[in-house]
């Protein structure tokens, strides 16, 4: 397997990485509360942290729903995050031309699940020179991700993200099963446990969820084979500007993690 760096994060050397942080950058006080207490309760377990938070929501449901600062504005967020707690960050990149400019600012380059196909933005993030993590589409099986993997060959490290895959209208499913195919292809793996929640399109203008089921999804992937995990995290949840259903509460991260660990660990010294 091809581990790489983020920052000072070893990703696939067989450490755990927890990659969380709010949906959307709504405001640096969300963003410095979110990372100051996802940095504790990662000392605190000794996990290897990555912050992320999107400066542009471009997928949305409704034509009303909050996008975000907007990439100069959010991009600062982000880089205030960075400098302040010397912790690595992560944002979706959604048009080849945003590649560069992000790729100054963050340490891994996220491209969204409905982009993964996209050669232009691939070719773009690897061109950056910092390492890719690309979410598989809802509409690909685990071995289409090979192909991705094939186009990104010129970046400096490449992760596969699941995040569910469409299972008839308005739900997901995850295929537990499809984690070691994508990891065979040489690249680490991580786990989506909130975007796999989502109930696509099930609010009307909004996108649902089922936040309950999140622990038990994160602790399956943990019990196959994963070398990180996704979460999106808010102090109120209800009131987020985006992906209200699914982001877990600030509050319950440190048991939810505690309890994903206890497996991850577990079947990683098998």
């Amino acid at each position: 397997m091809k581990s790489f760096s983020v920052g000072g994060v070893r990703v696939g050397d067989g450490h755990p990485v927890l990659i969380a942080g709010p949906c959307l950058a709504e405001s640096y006080d969300l963003c410095r509360q979110v990372a100051e207490e996802m940095l504790r309760i990662c000392s605190v377990l000794s996990v290897q942290y990555i912050f992320k938070a999107s400066f542009d929501k471009a997928n949305r449901s409704g034509a009303d729903s909050p996008r975000g600062y907007g990439i100069d504005a959010g991009l600062n967020v982000l880089q205030r995050i960075r400098r302040e707690f010397e912790v690595p960050v992560t944002t979706d990149v959604h048009l080849p031309d945003q590649a560069s400019i992000v790729g100054e600012v963050v340490d891994l380059l996220q491209v969204p699940a409905f982009l993964c196909r996209q050669t232009d933005l691939l070719d773009a993030c690897s061109d950056t020179g910092r390492p890719v993590n690309v979410k598989k589409g809802q509409f690909l099986a685990p071995w289409d991700t090979k192909n991705i993997v094939e186009k990104l060959k010129r970046a400096n490290g490449v992760m596969l993200t699941e995040r569910g895959t469409t299972f008839g209208y308005n739900n997901l499913v995850v295929d537990m099963a499809g984690l070691p195919i994508m990891r065979s292809y040489g690249v680490p793996v991580c786990f989506d446990a909130t975007h796999s929640a989502q109930r696509p399109g099930a609010g009307g203008s909004v996108t649902g969820g089922a936040r309950d089921s999140i622990p038990y999804l994160a602790s399956a992937a943990a019990a196959v084979c994963i070398d990180a995990l996704f979460m999106e995290v808010h102090p109120d949840p209800a009131h987020a500007e985006s992906d209200a259903a699914t982001q877990w509460p600030l509050s319950d991260a440190e048991q939810l993690l505690r309890r994903v660990l206890r497996i991850w660990r577990a079947q990683s010294s098998q």
